[in-house]
């Protein structure tokens, strides 16, 4: 497999310099593995903080920076990161109004989070917690207890985000981010397996011809696999699995996102597709969001997330963002 690496011991560290050069509104501590937004932490702001394993791009250092994320911690490829490094981002956005940690839902990181929340409150610092758990397609996976957590990430840690660079208290920002996670489904579906960069091949074994409905964004199984379908046909698969648990009775976001290795060509032709199955299921779509944001490294594939929203929710949602990966409004 050809990477635009050097070797693969350095695949983050390297993306992290890259990262600092690119973008001096944020500061980059490579050594630490932590992302923080060069103003904080911001007097009487809530400090929000994610991370996980890299890979993922932009998430979660693209969706550091003002109406998002205050900081983010990247662990090495598909890895957890370590307590140490959430404390480290804790302390450095804590402007006195608490932080919140936001989780996917996987083992390690919830370990790894839950380890850092009791370090931090030990130095002074007031955390909560929200457990992203948004994946409809399994309830247990190969690194999950529950259901995995993926594309409404990015609903809550901008929704989250607006409520905090608003200057609301912890308790609603935390509620905010609570209710985001309910109100959000996801389905997503390989086309090709992903490569990371320790491996040099690809993570598992997609015969061609084939595709894998319902995988997570590390490359876990799905609900089934299946000979290769229409673009029509994966919309129809992927949004029911989601509206066969949603049931939404208020407009929605729609989140229609490329796992790393589709392009925009075909992830607008799959949004019409999406677009079509919500009309016919009578469903209102508030906003859409189309591209790469939750990624799962060179995978070939695509996941739906939809997020049902009320008047305050949307408000949140258009507010002014200005981060590597997301920006509106400024």
């Amino acid at each position: 497999m050809k990477m635009l690496i050097n070797v693969a011991e350095t695949v983050v560290a390297d993306a992290l310099r890259g990262l600092a050069a690119a973008h001096p509104e944020l500061t980059v501590d490579v050594e630490n593995r932590v992302i923080v937004r060069r103003d904080a932490p911001v007097a009487g702001q809530v400090g929000l903080v994610s991370g996980g394993g890299s890979g993922h791009e932009p998430l979660h250092g693209g969706f550091v920076g003002p109406g998002m994320l205050s900081a983010a911690c990247p662990g090495e490829v598909f890895t957890s990161p370590v307590p140490d490094q959430m404390v480290r981002a804790a302390a450095a956005v804590d402007s006195g109004a608490g932080v919140l940690f936001i989780v996917k839902n996987y083992t390690g990181d919830v370990l790894n989070f839950d380890m850092a929340a009791e370090l931090a409150e030990d130095e002074g610092i007031q955390v909560a917690k929200v457990l992203v758990n948004d994946d409809v397609a399994v309830t247990d996976s190969l690194y999950t207890a529950g259901r995995r957590g993926t594309g409404a990430t990015l609903f809550v840690e901008k929704i989250a985000g607006a409520a905090a660079q608003e200057g609301q208290p912890l308790e609603r920002v935390e509620a905010l981010a609570r209710q985001v996670n309910e109100n959000s489904r996801s389905f997503g579906v390989a086309l090709s397996a992903c490569t990371t960069p320790a491996k040099g091949s690809p993570t598992f074994d997609l015969p061609a011809g084939e595709l894998e409905l319902g995988i997570g964004i590390h490359g876990e199984p799905g609900r089934e696999r299946r000979a290769m379908m229409t673009s029509r046909e994966i919309a129809d698969f992927s949004v029911n699995a989601v509206l066969e648990d949603l049931n939404p009775d208020s407009p929605v976001l729609v989140l229609v996102n490329g796992m790393g290795g589709t392009p925009l060509l075909e992830l607008y032709g799959f949004n019409a597709e999406v677009q079509r199955v919500l009309i016919e299921r009578g469903v209102a779509v508030a906003r859409t969001l189309v591209g790469n944001y939750v990624t799962s490294l060179d995978m070939a594939g695509a996941s739906v997330t939809l997020c049902q929203v009320d008047e305050d929710l949307l408000r949140l949602w258009d507010a002014p963002v200005r981060t590597a990966g997301l920006r509106w409004g400024m």
